[in-house]
């Protein structure tokens, strides 16, 4: 994928990086694979806004994404590579030898008329969904599931992959994009390649407005609140949140740096090899 920029004739176009959508070889969705996509605005059953900054933005149909990759041992076509709204990954739409379609995540090398499987016994190539134990080791591997029969559920977005490091006693030991090592059922299956779209990150909008057509409306900081809005709000002039120095923290409280949320005695602790930030001595 490539970014296209532009000349900096106005404020907008001087930083914006847009995507160029050259990998995109189909327009239009295919309508037996859409269903309605409602929207809350943040609201909850009352009406009162539950999370905030959501809110307007473009119409948009969900893609169904075949995660499970539940047909094994029949062959696909890959139709074309489209673009969807709902994630930052690309798509891709592929047709089985028995008319069925289907859309799965398109990973980096797939391209149309390629083939693709998925099976336990299947050669380990791009777009290949294959269990954990078949895959050769040091693969790249995203769209990985972590009960098998579950469906994908790590490495979905743009440019993101997982590498098998080792098996041992009926789970391989995976390295999660957070540098996490973690073990997983090796009957999980998982998808071969890296997911399309890397330059996702470097994207920028180059103005509000694009934002707003995403479904995101505007953030104000806590520090330039009022006291009875925010605690980091209120001081003379500009402060760090009431007059004197305050640690920063959610209008309700929570501290938002270094305050850690996960449960300690959660029961996925157990297949946590190595965390993502090594503890310190």
């Amino acid at each position: 994928m490539a970014l296209k920029t532009f000349r900096p004739l106005t404020p907008t176009s001087r930083f914006k990086a847009l995507p160029a959508f050259d990998e995109i070889t189909k327009s239009k969705p295919e309508q037996s694979l859409l269903t309605v996509k409602k929207r809350s605005g943040g609201r909850n059953n009352n009406g009162r806004i539950t999370t905030r900054h959501i809110g307007g933005g473009h119409k948009q149909k969900y893609r169904l994404i075949d995660f499970k990759r539940k047909k094994h041992d029949v062959a696909a076509e890959v139709i074309g590579i489209e673009y969807d709204p709902n994630r930052s990954a690309r798509i891709a739409l592929i047709k089985y030898t028995d008319g069925e379609k289907s859309y799965i995540l398109a990973p980096i090398g797939l391209t149309v008329g390629a083939k693709i499987v998925a099976g336990e016994n299947v050669a380990p190539e791009i777009g290949n969904a294959l269990p954990l134990k078949s895959i050769p080791l040091g693969a790249s591997i995203h769209n990985v599931e972590l009960t098998p029969g579950r469906g994908g559920q790590i490495a979905r977005s743009a440019g993101q992959q997982v590498i098998l490091n080792n098996r041992e006693a009926g789970y391989a030991l995976v390295k999660l994009p957070s540098g996490e090592i973690r073990k997983i059922n090796e009957n999980a299956y998982a998808t071969i390649g890296q997911v399309g779209n890397v330059d996702h990150m470097n994207v920028s909008s180059g103005k509000a407005g694009r934002s707003r057509w995403q479904g995101v409306r505007p953030t104000v900081r806590g520090m330039v609140m009022n006291p009875v809005d925010h605690p980091m709000g209120g001081g003379q002039g500009k402060s760090k949140g009431g007059g004197g120095r305050h640690h920063p923290m959610s209008p309700w409280g929570q501290l938002s740096k270094g305050f850690k949320t996960r449960r300690k005695h959660k029961s996925s602790n157990t297949f946590i090899v190595e965390r993502r930030k090594p503890k310190k001595k």
